[in-house]
This record gives structure tokens, C-alpha cells and sequence, in this order.
């Protein structure tokens, strides 16, 4: 399977579950390789063809700036879920982290792998 690759998504967002998260926005790191079969897309050199990456991060950073979740678990499965169902992606490995969310880390995050079979 073809992979897709979106490295260093670097966000802001409202995240977390304290007084000053939900107040403040902070950073999100976003990574992501998406698999598919990229080869319409090299036959036809047609856009509607490919897995359009830039909708893609588009629609990434809309949702960030619409959601105010609690949890990154949470957010890293909804996007994980609307790349799948909505843009004919067959697999997503998505990884969310919150940058020095933690004194001695550099960041925490959460790393999830998720296919059509998830979503049905």
C-alpha cells in the first residue's frame, strides 16, 4: 500500500483538561502517513485522482479551530475517523502530541492505527 505523509502539522489549539487549557491555546504537533493506492492519481496526473493533502491539512485545522476536546485521545480518533470515511483513505496512522506538556518531556502524545474495518 502506497503511504501519504503529512510530518510536523504544527497547530494551536485549545486541548487538556486544566483551568489554563481550556482558556489558552497551546501548540498540537500533528503527524500522519495515510495509505492508499496512489496509482490512479500517477496514471491520470488528474488531482481528482490523488488523496488531495491539502484539503486534507485544511480540514485538519478547521476541525482544531471548531474543537475545544478534553482529551487527545479523543482528537486524534475523530480526525483519524474523517480521513478514512471522507476521503478514501484505507489506513491512517495519526499521532497527536502536545509539546512540553510535561516539565522533563519534550512532548506527550497519542499514537492510534486505524482502517475502513474501524469505521463500518
Amino acid at each position: 500500500m502506497d503511504k501519504i505523509i503529512i510530518k510536523d502539522l504544527l497547530l494551536r489549539g485549545i486541548i487538556g483538561i486544566n483551568d489554563d487549557e481550556r482558556v489558552n491555546k497551546q501548540d498540537i504537533l500533528i503527524n500522519l502517513v495515510m495509505y492508499a493506492n496512489t496509482r490512479p492519481a500517477a496514471d491520470s496526473d488528474d488531482i481528482s485522482d490523488a488523496i488531495n493533502y491539502r484539503t486534507i491539512t485544511k480540514r485538519i485545522i478547521a476541525h482544531l479551530e471548531e474543537s475545544a476536546d478534553f482529551l487527545v485521545e479523543k482528537l486524534v480518533e475523530d480526525i483519524a475517523r474523517f480521513i478514512i470515511l471522507d476521503y478514501n483513505v484505507d489506513r491512517v496512522v495519526l499521532r497527536v502530541e502536545k509539546p512540553g506538556a510535561l516539565r522533563f518531556a519534550k512532548s506527550v502524545g497519542v499514537e492510534i492505527d486505524r482502517d475502513k474495518s474501524d469505521y463500518s
